[in-house]
């Protein structure tokens, strides 16, 4: 069982990092209190095998905090379960910035105490734990999708795009634009297969219809221009923390063009390594 403690400086990331870790398949229990740390992972190990990866977040808002994960830390090693520590921090710059956009109040802040007195506090508190980490990630200058990149990094799989999942849609204007589309490309300037008689009554998932689609130079030269932009953004997507694109690609009934330079598209990107969805709205709406 693969068993993962979240925990840090308040304010440095702990919830954002839990979330990126719940999309990574990690069961995720958000502040859970220290002591009970070890009989969950006795739980968890009876399930043989339903929970593979957990993750659990905890810090400083509970009595006694940091030195009951200590202890939990220990007794979990000493029964034989095996664990990774995440810590999070950020500077004391950036923690002051969030706690003031979010209007919440510091957890060790007293009556009286500053933002500042409080985070200083806390430092000397979770060091122990800092000393113990096996990875630190300081969100200072992070945005969400460089800490996605940075935890697929640590705890994803070795793929080279583990990071997002493209969905390649075909649709038909006649049935209205999808709400849900990041990119939208009309293909209605093709060459139209309705109008070919032995053609009309099949798909763009027959391989006459592409052939016939795919005959013409237009064609080639559009799939192209689309694969290279395509190939262009995506990473620029991942970067920016996007776990979907959704790529739509239209004509008139969604049924012909749009469905075989949508599959092109989806043949392409798996080629690549990306996962890909194939969705084709509007085919059997009658093209």
């Amino acid at each position: 069982m693969e068993f993962l403690i979240i925990t840090g400086l308040s304010g440095g990331g702990k919830s954002q990092a839990a979330d990126i870790i719940e999309d990574l398949d990690f069961y995720c229990v958000d502040n859970m209190p220290a002591a009970l740390i070890p009989r969950f992972a006795e739980l968890c190990a009876a399930t043989k095998g339903r929970y593979e990866k957990v993750a659990l977040v905890t810090d400083v808002r509970e009595k006694n905090g940091f030195t009951e994960i200590i202890e939990a830390l220990q007794e979990l090693k000493a029964t034989g379960f095996g664990y990774r520590i995440l810590f999070m921090e950020a500077d004391d710059r950036t923690i002051v910035k969030r706690y003031k956009e979010s209007r919440r109040p510091h957890p060790l802040a007293k009556k009286g105490m500053s933002i500042e007195s409080a985070i200083e506090s806390e430092r000397s508190l979770i060091r122990p734990i800092r000393d113990m980490a096996d990875y630190i990630v300081n969100t200072s200058h992070l945005t969400l999708g460089q800490l996605r990149n940075e935890l697929y990094t640590l705890f994803a799989e070795n793929t080279p795009h583990r990071g997002i999942t493209v969905n390649v849609m075909s649709f038909g204007f006649k049935y209205g634009m999808p709400l849900d589309a990041d990119l939208v490309f009309d293909v209605r300037f093709l060459p139209n297969p309705y109008y070919v008689e032995e053609l009309r009554l099949h798909s763009g998932l027959d391989a006459d219809v592409r052939d016939y689609v795919f005959g013409f130079k237009q064609t080639t030269d559009f799939m192209d221009k689309l694969v290279d932009m395509i190939e262009f953004l995506i990473p620029l997507y991942i970067e920016e923390g996007k776990y979907s694109l959704t790529i739509a690609i239209g004509c008139t009934g969604g049924r012909h063009r749009s469905v075989a330079v949508a599959t092109a598209l989806g043949e392409h990107l798996r080629c690549m390594d990306y996962n890909v969805a194939d969705i084709n709205r509007d085919l059997n709406k009658g093209g």
